[in-house]
């Protein structure tokens, strides 16, 4: 049995050495615990062990958490979202990390009773696996964004390629961070762009070093549980 409080006392010093190297404040950054496709049980252990901020990334599995668990948790949307799902999910979340489309703006535009906080997601590594705007194509994007009223871009997000080399994965990180500083220096109204989500399992370390604001940890913090949402 995977004892998520170890993992968090071994993260949480990770995260606190991480911060020490590169000079910042560990307040600075906030721990999702990637609770997809793990059981109602287990994220109870993890908001037990003190963690607030859960992500996952079907309409099922965050509609079976959000009727098993009444704690005053922020949800984030960490999964590509289609269109025809944003009315099942987006006025049940406080943040989305995949906003990556215009056609998925008009849609939260259309069912969010609220302004939603969202990260602008960006292929930083141009893989074709992934998906998210080209680093060329996020300043045009945001601008676009202008007319939609239900939509504040707190930041940008990326993952990294999954590779040993870690030059790599600090570049992309680091190219992610410039965007978003050269963003946040337009001082946009609607896309205060101040913050990162970037950093899993294996890389939130180099993310945190690179600027990341937000890690989205899964198997490192929950272990590798996991059961099917129906």
């Amino acid at each position: 049995m995977t004892n998520v409080q170890q993992n968090l006392n071994q993260i949480t010093n990770n995260v606190n050495d991480a911060c020490t190297r590169s000079n910042r404040n560990p307040s600075e950054v906030t721990i999702i615990a990637v609770t997809k496709e793990v059981s109602v049980e287990r994220t109870e252990e993890v908001i037990q062990s003190g963690i607030t901020h859960l992500g996952e990334n079907r309409p099922e599995g965050l509609k079976k958490k959000l009727d098993a668990i009444k704690n005053n948790i922020k949800w984030h949307y960490i999964g590509t979202l289609q269109t025809r799902k944003v009315k099942s999910v987006i006025n049940d979340v406080d943040i989305l990390h995949s906003l990556d489309r215009l056609s998925l703006a008009d849609e939260i535009e259309k069912r969010a009773v609220s302004t939603k906080d969202c990260f602008v997601q960006v292929n930083v590594s141009e893989e074709e696996s992934k998906h998210g705007l080209s680093m060329e194509a996020v300043e045009d994007f945001i601008k676009n964004l202008e007319k939609y009223s239900r939509i504040r871009v707190i930041g940008l997000m990326t993952m990294a390629p999954i590779t040993e080399d870690e030059s790599v994965i600090r570049t992309v990180f680091s190219n992610l961070k410039k965007l978003q500083l050269k963003i946040a220096g337009q001082q946009i109204p609607y896309a205060p762009c101040t913050e990162l989500s970037m950093g899993m399992s294996g890389d939130y370390e180099i993310a945190i070093e690179e600027g990341a604001t937000y890690v989205r940890i899964g198997t490192a913090l929950v272990g590798k549980e996991r059961v099917e949402i129906k």
